[in-house]
């Protein structure tokens, strides 16, 4: 087995240095398949078609805000090798499907902390955690992980941020084969 040597194995996270992840807002998230591989469906006529593995992967995301009282789903789609989602991490009650036509847009600023007013806070209520989580859930279901290492992740800072993201993730099927992950 080989030694791990921090010299040539440089792991880089790819996260906003210093950011809190487990604050209030928005998060533009997409988690990819292993190699790219399509195990969730295929595009037909501009539409995703979710095969039993893409339903899983859907249906664990639906179960996501069920099992995590901090989170509310906004717009998401199951791709054939990758997911989008808009999260969105609160620390309030909830109990709703958000569209874009219902946004209220709330970014701390930096004297806020992002948390309700107690100091703990487990780690289940981080970004990271939620996509681990997730990943977790679908890959126990199926047997076996599809996922790659790591996620891509973007905060969303304004209203016009959410609205072009938001009509991207609707808009992925249909432009399927303009898709970097194609």
């Amino acid at each position: 087995m080989k030694k791990y040597n921090s010299d040539i194995h440089k792991r880089r996270s790819i996260r906003l240095k210093g950011y809190d992840y487990s604050r209030e807002g928005l998060y533009f998230i997409t988690i990819c398949c292993q190699n790219r591989e399509h195990y969730f469906g295929e595009i037909v006529d501009g539409k995703m078609q979710l095969n039993e593995i893409g339903k899983i992967a859907y249906n664990e995301w639906i179960n996501t805000e069920t099992i995590r009282k901090n989170v509310v789903l906004h717009s998401f789609v199951v791709m054939p090798n990758h997911f989008h989602t808009i999260i969105e991490i609160t620390h309030q009650c909830r109990g709703v499907l958000h569209t874009p036509n219902d946004i209220t847009l709330h970014t701390p600023n930096d004297n806020e902390k992002g948390v309700c007013n107690t100091p703990l806070r487990s780690p289940s209520q981080t970004l990271g955690a939620i996509v681990r989580g997730y990943k977790s859930a679908v890959s126990k279901k199926i047997g076996f992980s599809v996922w790659q290492r790591n996620y891509y992740e973007h905060i969303i800072r304004n209203e016009e941020s959410y609205f072009k993201i938001h009509e991207y993730i609707e808009n992925n099927p249909a432009k399927w084969e303009e898709d970097c992950f194609y």
